[in-house]
């Protein structure tokens, strides 16, 4: 039935009254077509913490500044034309554009950016990501209940065209991060419109409802069928914007997706198939891409369940993983073995970490903590959201923990939004995880591991650890910085409450009609700078 259902889902998106398919009629219309992996968890940038949901947010919202497209260091004009660091070195100063608007036509406003901030930091809210709002002055002691006036929070409107932001350290990597959906406006009326500033129900991102400030606008929304997005209007630089329409497709099967992206369905997709990967290259496949991604395919460990709160557990767990042959023979597209949380090369970050495959190292360290040969030891599950990719590492893991540990394994798919809200809650034993880093920078992986920060995720907590990313974050000499995070880092990989497996690299295939979708590690796509034109 399931098969089906895709080829009948094919048959009626390629088949249109023109006779011709959406490739060939979005060149004509300036429709891109997007296979986006997953059905988003939402649209409000201050819940949501997925790649699908970025994909989307990245069209419709602006922060106070953007990723180069091209992959520079530096970070391009948002909502801010300009900024300044003053002789402190920890207080900036947003100059906004003045033809900064919302979606509506109201003005995008500094007292728009102090009132979202407010809502990101508020607890009741529940954001996962609050953490990259703490580098300012007195942030966290706002979230953690320490001060109740938000005006002591290091965030203000010095004039209608201005906000200061101070911080509580010198921060290299603060404008970066500035590109991530966290940090980005919403739009106070109308959030308010709906609900509190904390519900989290998302009523205000419905078609109809919503309100933003990037060069697209929310058009419709068919639950697991289609987000459509299309031009706004008074989006500061709409003079760029070449599309007029971007289709988000949720695509779960990777199959179904490749089979789209031959008939004409779709302009670009999420993934490549692994079992097609190896032939595209082979056949030297034009359509293929294969990028540089800053990112980590890994497995996190929920440490508070008894059977995996010990260390020799979970590094005898990594350690009865063949990475080479994951890589060689069921990845099988440019992926690299990783040996760390952080990927080697992060703004000359190389960490020095080692978890190598030892099967007989493995089997001691598990006889240490009681369970020799395996035996004793619960079965586990292996959670991940359902993907054919995930399935055949999940696969190849549970029969490497079978023969190499004695360990029985079974493993549990589900839809994006259930396993995000079972990662939340801790409700796993072992779940498939990837971790893309949001701006160039190592602390954009070891900051999500201190205790009790949202996206941590796997109940551990080391104070060591947490100490020597927070001294890090106070230092700004690279070198120095740099060595903290190293130490940071030896202690993760030593505890393990993460099993790293491989470096990502992002494959997918791209119709030639499109244009401006240039490489970089971060797999940002503007869509301004994206058009459809045909050589």
């Amino acid at each position: 039935m399931k098969n089906f259902i895709s080829i009948l889902f094919i048959f009626i998106i390629v088949s249109c009254s023109s006779g011709k398919t959406p490739v060939e009629e979005g060149l004509e219309s300036q429709i891109l077509h997007w296979g986006n992996g997953s059905e988003p968890q939402g649209i409000d940038p201050h819940i949501v913490t997925g790649v699908p949901e970025h994909h989307i947010l990245i069209g419709v919202c602006e922060g106070l500044t953007i990723t180069d497209p091209k992959g520079g260091r530096d970070n391009l004009p948002g909502v801010a034309e300009s900024w300044t660091l003053k002789e402190d070195q920890k207080t900036y100063v947003f100059n906004f554009n003045p033809n900064a608007r919302w979606s509506n036509g109201d003005r995008v406003t500094p007292e728009d950016f102090v009132w979202s901030w407010q809502r990101a930091l508020t607890p009741t809210l529940g954001s996962q990501y609050s953490e990259m709002l703490f580098y300012v002055k007195n942030a966290k002691k706002f979230y953690d209940g320490e001060i109740n006036d938000f005006s002591e929070v290091g965030v203000k409107a010095i004039s209608d065209y201005e906000l200061e932001v101070e911080l509580e350290n010198q921060t290299p990597f603060f404008v970066g991060l500035l590109a991530h959906y966290s940090t980005w406006p919403v739009h106070k009326e109308t959030v308010l419109k709906f609900g509190e500033m904390d519900d989290r129900s998302m009523k205000w991102t419905r078609p109809g409802n919503h309100v933003c400030n990037g060069p697209m606008k929310l058009k419709s929304w068919e639950l697991n069928k289609k987000i459509v997005v299309e031009k706004n209007e008074f989006y500061w630089d709409a003079d760029r914007v070449k599309l007029n329409e971007i289709h988000y497709y949720p695509i779960q099967n990777e199959s179904t997706e490749d089979r789209m992206f031959r008939a004409g369905a779709l302009h670009v997709t999420n993934v490549v198939p692994q079992g097609k990967c190896p032939v595209y290259l082979e056949n030297k496949n034009p359509s293929l891409r294969i990028d540089p991604y800053m990112g980590t395919y890994y497995y996190r460990v929920n440490t508070t369940l008894p059977h995996l709160s010990d260390s020799r557990v979970r590094k005898a767990l990594a350690m009865g993983i063949n990475r080479k042959l994951i890589v060689e023979k069921v990845s099988k597209c440019g992926q690299k073995t990783a040996y760390s949380f952080t990927p080697p090369g992060t703004s000359e970050y190389y960490p020095d970490t080692v978890v190598e495959f030892n099967p007989e190292k493995a089997k001691e360290l598990l006889t240490e903590a009681g369970y020799p040969d395996g035996d004793g030891f619960p079965t586990i599950e292996i959670l991940f959201n359902t993907q054919e990719g995930h399935r055949k590492i999940a696969e190849a893991i549970q029969q490497m923990w079978k023969v190499n540990l004695g360990i029985n394994v079974e493993i549990y798919n589900t839809d994006w939004k259930v396993y995000l809200s079972r990662q939340d809650n801790l409700d796993y034993q072992i779940s498939r995880a990837g971790w893309i880093g949001d701006y160039q920078d190592p602390n954009t992986f070891l900051e999500i591991m201190r205790p009790g920060r949202g996206n941590n995720q796997t109940g551990w907590a080391n104070y060591e650890y947490e100490r020597l990313v927070a001294e890090a974050n106070k230092t700004s000499n690279q070198e120095e910085r740099y060595k903290k995070l190293m130490e940071a880092e030896r202690i993760l990989i030593d505890e393990m409450p993460l099993i790293p497996i491989y470096t990502y690299v992002k494959q997918f295939q791209i119709h030639p009609d499109v244009k401006g979708w240039d490489a970089n590690i971060l797999d940002h796509h503007h869509p301004k700078f994206v058009y459809l034109e045909r050589d």
